[in-house]
């Protein structure tokens, strides 16, 4: 995918992807939509904010933007590279996508919630062997566990705590058949951190 992504104009254009490609799988047995409203639900369960509850619900909203881009690409003979595999991986492309739209307290911990699980791998030695076999091998493409000085600079970085939370909240938002709030339900808390943000 192309570096450049036309930032998002409304919370119902950003609602739009998920009701487009939700319903696609990318290395995990659940759906997208599926991913997003369990990691959004286990935000509301462990008492966030409405930001990081909105960060946990949009965090993966780079792969729907790679999977719209290839879309586009294929109806006009053009090639598009993964978000992942060759152009900006999902969680910068989201960050950027959103950040016309969102405060950095969503942006923050969607833009770090990969290297969040990179820096846990590094410092909980138990935490790489509960990921999912998706995780894992994401992992790797990644870069693998961070080293001290990353892990030091990712501390220092304002949206680390958030980060980590919204990381294993994601890692615990994939359960078969679980029963979630709609994403509908959702909109309202979109639309007021939108308009709270300064």
């Amino acid at each position: 995918m192309s570096s450049e992504v036309a930032p998002a104009r409304s919370v119902s254009e950003v609602l739009s992807l998920y009701e487009r490609w939700g319903s696609d799988h990318y290395d995990e047995d659940l759906s997208q939509l599926d991913h997003a409203l369990q990691t959004a639900s286990r935000a509301v369960s462990g008492g966030a904010g409405n930001a990081l509850i909105a960060a946990a619900l949009l965090h993966d909203v780079g792969h729907l933007l790679d999977l719209d881009a290839r879309s586009s690409a294929a109806s006009s003979s053009m090639s598009t590279p993964s978000a992942d595999g060759g152009g900006p991986a999902h969680e910068d492309l989201g960050a950027r996508y959103l950040a016309a739209v969102f405060p950095p307290s969503v942006t923050g911990p969607i833009a770090l919630h990969v290297r969040a699980k990179r820096y846990l791998c590094a410092m909980e030695p138990a935490y790489a062997a509960g990921l999912s076999l998706g995780s894992r091998a994401s992992l790797i493409v990644q870069g693998g566990p961070l080293t001290v000085a990353e892990s030091v600079a990712f501390e220092a970085n304002p949206s680390s705590t958030d980060a980590i939370a919204l990381r294993r909240w994601d890692d615990a938002g994939k359960v078969l058949g679980a029963e979630v709030a709609p994403l509908e339900r959702y909109r309202s808390l979109l639309d007021h951190v939108v308009t709270a943000s300064p």
